[in-house]
C-alpha cells in the first residue's frame, strides 16, 4: 500500500521540508528518503553525507533516511550531530551532496529535512518534486516504531570544519566571549573553535538537548537572550553570540548587552566587504530597513532587495558570478561571497568575521564599532495567525487598500510599504501557518502610526488578524 492517501503535502515548504512530528511517521520519513534518492540519482550523483541536529527524533530519522538511500544504491556517510554549516562544508568532499535532519529554530514538536545537491539548495520546484516522488513509495519495512537514540558527535568531521575556519579567520587578539548554543547542535563545535582561537569562552547551553527545556532554539526573540545578556555584563565580555538550533543563524550582543539588530550587522558586513571589493552588489531580504540600502549606496555599492528565504539568498549569490559579494537576511542568515567564507549561511563564521574586523579596527569596544549604524525604531519579526483566511487574498486586499496611502509598494515577497520615514511589511510565512509582519520607523510615534495603517486595512474583512496585529 502506498502512502499517497494520507501524505502530508503541507510539510513541503518553499525552502525545506518541515512539520509537526505527528506528520513525520516512519513511513513518511522513508517515503521522503525515497524521493530524495530519486532526485540525487536523476542528477547522476552517487554519494552524499547526512547529519542531524539536537532534536530527540533527529538521530533516528537520519538512520531511517540513510537506510533507504543505501537501498536505492547511494553511498552515504553519516557525520553525526552537527550544525547545518558543518554539513554543508563536509559535503564538499562528497560532490556537494548532503542532507540535514533539522527543524532549525522551530519548537521541539517539529522536525524537518534540508539538503543540498551539487552544492546548491533545492528550488521550491525541486522540493515539490521530492514530495511527488515520495508519494509513489511503497513501504516494505515491518518496523514502524521510531527507536530514539542519543546524538553522536564525530570528532573527525568537527576537526575538518575547524581547520577550514582557522585558515580563514585571523584574530589580532583573543576576545572574551559568551557563547549561547540554545541547546542546539552548533554549540559544541563552536565552543571548541573559539577556545582554540585563544578566546576566553563562557559557555551557555552548548550541549545538545532536544527537550529544549527553556524555549525553542530561536535567538531572534529578545526573550530568549536574557541569560546571554546577563552573562555578558556579569563577565565583562567583549561580545555575546547566540546560535539557533542548527547554527545557520546568529544574533550578537555588544559589551553592554545591547542586541545588535540584523540591520546594523548587515550594514557593517556591507562596509567590510565593500572596502575590499568596491562597487559590488550587496543583497538583503524584504524585511530589512532602509538603513541597509542607504548604507550600501553611500559606500558606493549596489543594493539589491530579494524575497525572504536563505536558500533563495544562497542561490542568488552563487548565480551572480561573483557580482554579489555578500547577502543577509533580517532573520539572521549571513552569507559571504567575497572570496572568503564558504558561500552559505553560517552563524559562527559571521560572528567570527565581526570579531576579526573588530580586532583589526581602532574601535575600543563592539558598541563603538557599530556606532556609525545606530539602532532603528523597529519591531521584531512578529508572527500573526491567519485565522483560516487565505493569505493570498489577505495580501491582495492590503495591496488594493494601500494605494491610497501614498507609499512605495513592493511585492517581491508579500506586501511591503515604504514611507519616507519607515516601512511596514506583511508576508505569508514559508515555514508555518501564519503571517510575519515587521515595522520600522525614524521614531517611536511614527512606528505606531505605520503599524496602525496595517491594522486599519485589515479591520473590515479580517478583524481577528487586525486585533492580533494591534496587540503585537
Amino acid at each position: 500500500m502506498n502512502v499517497r492517501h494520507s501524505f502530508p503535502k503541507s510539510i513541503f515548504r518553499a525552502y525545506d521540508i518541515r512539520g509537526k512530528l505527528s506528520y513525520l511517521t516512519t513511513d513518511v520519513v522513508r517515503s521522503i528518503a525515497y524521493g530524495l534518492a530519486q532526485q540525487y540519482k536523476q542528477a547522476k550523483q552517487t554519494q552524499l553525507v547526512i547529519g542531524y541536529d539536537a532534536r530527540l527524533t533527529s538521530p533516528a530519522y537520519a538512520h531511517l533516511i540513510e537506510e533507504i538511500l543505501i537501498e536505492q544504491g547511494l553511498k552515504v556517510t553519516n557525520i553525526g550531530c552537527c550544525s547545518s554549516p558543518m554539513m554543508y562544508y563536509i559535503a564538499r568532499d562528497f560532490g556537494g551532496n548532503g542532507i540535514m535532519v533539522t527543524a532549525s529554530h522551530n519548537p521541539k514538536s517539529d522536525n524537518g529535512i534540508k539538503w543540498i545537491l551539487k552544492g546548491e539548495p533545492p528550488s521550491p520546484e525541486m522540493i515539490q518534486q521530492v514530495g511527488e516522488e515520495a508519494q509513489t513509495y511503497v513501504p516494505n519495512h515491518s518496523i514502524s516504531v521510531l527507536e530514539l537514540t542519543l546524538p553522536q558527535f564525530k570528532a573527525e568531521f568537527c576537526q575538518q570544519y575547524q581547520q577550514a575556519i582557522f585558515k580563514d579567520i585571523q584574530l589580532k587578539r583573543p576576545l572574551k566571549v559568551v557563547l549561547d548554543g540554545l541547546h542546539g547542535s552548533a554549540g559544541h563545535c563552536s565552543k571548541l573553535i573559539l577556545e582554540k582561537m585563544g578566546c576566553e569562552v563562557i559557555a551557555l547551553r552548548t550541549n545538545p538537548n532536544g527537550e529544549f527545556p527553556d524555549h525553542a532554539p530561536d535567538p531572534s526573540h529578545a526573550a530568549h537572550l536574557i541569560s546571554l545578556r546577563k552573562a555578558v555584563v556579569e563577565q565583562q565580555a567583549d561580545i555575546g553570540i547566540a546560535l539557533d538550533g542548527d547554527g545557520d543563524r546568529v544574533v550578537l550582543v555588544d559589551e553592554k548587552a545591547q542586541i545588535l539588530t540584523a540591520d546594523r550587522l548587515l550594514s557593517l558586513f556591507a562596509q567590510m566587504c565593500l572596502e575590499q571589493h568596491p562597487e559590488q552588489e550587496i543583497v538583503f531580504d524584504v524585511k530589512c530597513s532602509r538603513m541597509v540600502q542607504e548604507t550600501v549606496e553611500k559606500l558606493g555599492g549596489k543594493a539589491k532587495m530579494i524575497r525572504t528565504g536563505s536558500s533563495f539568498l544562497r542561490a542568488y549569490l552563487s548565480q551572480s558570478n561573483g557580482r554579489a559579494i555578500f547577502g543577509g537576511e533580517y532573520a539572521g542568515h549571513y552569507v559571504f561571497n567575497d572570496g572568503r567564507g564558504f558561500g552559505y549561511d553560517d552563524g559562527l563564521y559571521a560572528a567570527l568575521r565581526v570579531m576579526e574586523y573588530f580586532t583589526q579596527s581602532d574601535a575600543a569596544t563592539i558598541s563603538e564599532l557599530f556606532a556609525p549604524y545606530p539602532e532603528r525604531c523597529c519591531t521584531e519579526d512578529t508572527y500573526i495567525g491567519t485565522y483560516q483566511s487565505d493569505p493570498k487574498y489577505v495580501l491582495q486586499d492590503i495591496e488594493i487598500l494601500s494605494h491610497r496611502l501614498g507609499a512605495r509598494i513592493s511585492k517581491i515577497d508579500g506586501v511591503r510599504l515604504d514611507f519616507d520615514d519607515g516601512f511596514g511589511i506583511i508576508r505569508a510565512s514559508n515555514t508555518g501557518e501564519y503571517f510575519t509582519v515587521r515595522f520600522d520607523a525614524d521614531n517611536p510615534l511614527r512606528l505606531k502610526e505605520i503599524q496602525q495603517k496595517f491594522v486599519d486595512m485589515l479591520q473590515e474583512h479580517y478583524p481577528q488578524i487586525a486585533q492580533e496585529l494591534s496587540e503585537a
